[in-house]
Order: structure tokens, then C-alpha cells, then sequence
């Protein structure tokens, strides 16, 4: 089994590609809908989704997709199921599974991660319909005073037997503790808080037998809270956030997925430039696993018209194709001198509706 599972951790590894963030619940992707006046109906949401999984030559840097409940339950227009439509391009599906984030019974202000009840049945069934890995997001919420003791530790419990019950139905767990951007800590502030997520959420894997060789960890980067006076540098985000991974997370994790936590999609794309830049030893491969930070600017060009989903795909994969780059530090500001269509690559590619 651990053979197989590190299969796949290395196929979501591969160099120079990250995963495809798309397990928005019907209630968040709708508000995003709403914003630019889509209808969000299954059909409409199908629609989206299938877009971006048939955009033509996205294997390219994209290694995953994550989907939710209702995705890998739907099928494309030609009654294809959408987990298919994936991996027909040589893309892994992925599921997330937890339930979302509830009020954590006497500590106000914080949540637990809920969704282990029945766990282990749906993770068989999502294996079943050819998910590959799956995905569980813990949320912290930084104060001056927060996260106490008991939502770090609820939380880490919750990843743990995640993890623990993915790899013993095949699969390979992503455990995403993300300790969110809002707020007005510091990033010194911000660093403080992960190392005690990260250093919890290590000592529950431990305590429930996690294989760390087959799993990837999806961490926040070290930032300073969104209204913060003080934002910190790209150069400073980097080094704060790589020396905080250092620290604190095992050498046997073979990989680092970092997730965007609403940030603008360019600075997204420079952070983990700058981290993949910096020297010093990387026991880990860091690459991406973006949800708003690789799809808004697809969103925002396709808005529910089926004529505009050449130029989404395309906006898709520009933003792909950089973080790509990223991956390896080799992204650059010029890259994004090309227009958002990326009509270079449409040149020399097969654009069309599927």
C-alpha cells in the first residue's frame, strides 16, 4: 500500500506543477458567483468546473485537482464524469472530505473541523469513483490572545485521523492547517502561531501512525494579517515562511503545497517564487495547491458565457504556466508582460470547446 500511495504523492510532485484548488462548497462558490452575476445552479457550477478540467494542456503545470462532493458526483456535457475528465488528461482527482468548520464548544471566536463520523465509508466510495488523494482544512484564527491550546489541539486531533483513516483506504491525504491572513497580527505574530500549528499537527500524524512519506502538508506562508499597518515584503514573507517550514516540519514530508489564503493572485505567484529562490537546504518540494489565486482571473473572464470560455481557459492556464514556474523559481515579472489569453501558446495549441 505505502508503495502505491508514494506513487502517487510523486505523480502531485511532479517537477514544475502543483495542484488545482476547485472544492469550493456550493454556498462559497456561489457568493462568488453572485459577484459577478452568474446563477449558481448545479448545472452552472458543472459548467465552470468542467471548463477549467478541459482546459487544453493544463497537465502541463497542473499535477491534481481537488473537487468536492457535488463535482465528482456530476458529469460534463458529453456525460463524461468530471473525475474523468481529469485524469483522461493526466490529471490525479482529489477530494475534499471534511464537513466544514463549526463553533468549538467553549472557546469562542474559534472552530473545529468537523466530518470523521462515517469518514472511513466515504473515503472507500470516493476511491471508488477514481479519486486518487483527498484533502482536510483546519482553520485558525490569529488575536492577540488566539488560537488557545484547545483549538490547536482539537484541530491537529481532527488532521491526524484524517490522515490515518486516507492512507488506510488508499489514499493520499493532504492536511491543510491553514491559519488564516485575516485579521491585524504581525507577521512575527503570524510565524509564532504556525510554528505551534505545525509543531501540534506533527505530534498528532506521529501519535496516529501517519506515513509522512505519503502525504503532502498544504500550510499557510508566514504574513502579516490582511489589515495589518505593517505588510512585510515578498522577500520577507519568503524567508519568514521557509524558516518556519524548517523548523518545523519533518524531512520525511515529501512535499509542500502551499494554498493562497486569498491572496492576490500575482503575490501568490511571487511568494512562492521567492521562497523556491532562496538558498539553503529544502528537504521538501514546494509547489502550489491555489484555489482563488489560480481561478479568479479564469472566473472573471468566463462569467457564465459559454463564448468566453476559450479566453477563461487560457487565463487559466497563463496562471497555471507561472506558478509552474514558480515551482522552480524560475518565474519572472515578464511573464506576466503576456497578456492573461496567453496568446503565445495559443499559436502553437488546439483551442477549442470539448
Amino acid at each position: 500500500m505505502s508503495q502505491d500511495l508514494e506513487s502517487v504523492t510523486a505523480r502531485l510532485l511532479a517537477s514544475g506543477k502543483g495542484i488545482l484548488a476547485a472544492d469550493e462548497t456550493v454556498p462559497t462558490l456561489t457568493r462568488r458567483f453572485d459577484a459577478l452575476g452568474i446563477g449558481s445552479t448545479e448545472d452552472s457550477r458543472c459548467a465552470y468546473r468542467e471548463m477549467l478540467f478541459a482546459t487544453p494542456g493544463a497537465d502541463e503545470f497542473i499535477s491534481g485537482a481537488i473537487l468536492q462532493d457535488e463535482t465528482i458526483h456530476q458529469k460534463s456535457s458529453g456525460g463524461t464524469p468530471l473525475a474523468q475528465v481529469l485524469s483522461s488528461q493526466g490529471i490525479l482527482p482529489g477530494i475534499k472530505v471534511d464537513s466544514g468548520a463549526k463553533p468549538l464548544a467553549g472557546a469562542p471566536g474559534e472552530s473545529v473541523t468537523e466530518g470523521l463520523d462515517g469518514l472511513r465509508d466515504r473515503l472507500a466510495s470516493y476511491h471508488g469513483m477514481g479519486a486518487r488523494f483527498a484533502k482536510w482544512r483546519a482553520v485558525i484564527r490569529i488575536t492577540d490572545t488566539l488560537p488557545s491550546r484547545a483549538c490547536v489541539g482539537a484541530n491537529a486531533y481532527a488532521l491526524a485521523r484524517y490522515a490515518a483513516l486516507c492512507q488506510e483506504q488508499h489514499l493520499v491525504p493532504i492536511v491543510e492547517p491553514e491559519v488564516l491572513m485575516d485579521g491585524s497580527h504581525s507577521i512575527a505574530r503570524c510565524e509564532e502561531v504556525t510554528a505551534a500549528v505545525l509543531h501540534a499537527v506533527f505530534d498528532g500524524l506521529y501519535e496516529q501512525g501517519v506515513l509522512l512519506e505519503a502525504m503532502l502538508l498544504k500550510p499557510n506562508m508566514v504574513i502579516a494579517g490582511k489589515d495589518c499597518p505593517q505588510q512585510a515584503s515578498v522577500q520577507e514573507v519568503a524567508t519568514a515562511t521557509l524558516r518556519c517550514l524548517r523548523r518545523h516540519v519533518p524531512a520525511a514530508v515529501p512535499g509542500i503545497v502551499f494554498l493562497s489564503g486569498g491572496q492576490e493572485h500575482r503575490l501568490a505567484t511571487a511568494h512562492l517564487n521567492a521562497i523556491n529562490q532562496l538558498p539553503g537546504p529544502k528537504p521538501w518540494k514546494i509547489s502550489f495547491s491555489y484555489g482563488r489565486a489560480l481561478q479568479d482571473p479564469a472566473l472573471a473572464a468566463w462569467q457564465g458565457r459559454e463564448r468566453d470560455r476559450r479566453a477563461a481557459q487560457q487565463a487559466l492556464y497563463h496562471r497555471a504556466r507561472c506558478n509552474g514556474a514558480a515551482s522552480l523559481g524560475t518565474y519572472n515579472r515578464e511573464m506576466e508582460a503576456q497578456s492573461e489569453g496567453v496568446e503565445a501558446a495559443s499559436h502553437q495549441r488546439d483551442w477549442h470547446d470539448d
